[in-house]
């Protein structure tokens, strides 16, 4: 059995109350069911920037790698330019 606090049980009532669930039970299942998936995909999130940054580590090992100020330079600019198309 799951106990549950106050504010929790009055959640679940809520969601029934709105027809979106039949009962506890739907409502229980859908939230793990939501966990699982955000689970998996901060998993599939940490995989992705550490292939980034490997990449980005080969990069650098290879001499490609960039001035990391001339770089933000840059976006500021771009940055600027948009922000001075969209005024006038």
């Amino acid at each position: 059995m799951i106990q549950l606090t106050p504010e929790l049980e009055r959640q679940i009532g809520e969601m029934m109350r709105s027809g979106g669930y039949n009962s506890a039970d739907e409502v229980v299942r859908e939230a793990l069911r939501l966990m699982d998936e955000r689970d998996r995909l901060l998993a599939l999130c940490k995989r992705e920037t550490a292939e980034k940054i490997a990449v980005g580590l080969e990069s650098l090992r290879a001499g490609k790698g960039r001035d990391g100020e001339a770089v933000f330079d840059r976006i500021e600019r771009e940055l600027t330019d948009l922000e001075g198309n969209h005024t006038g």
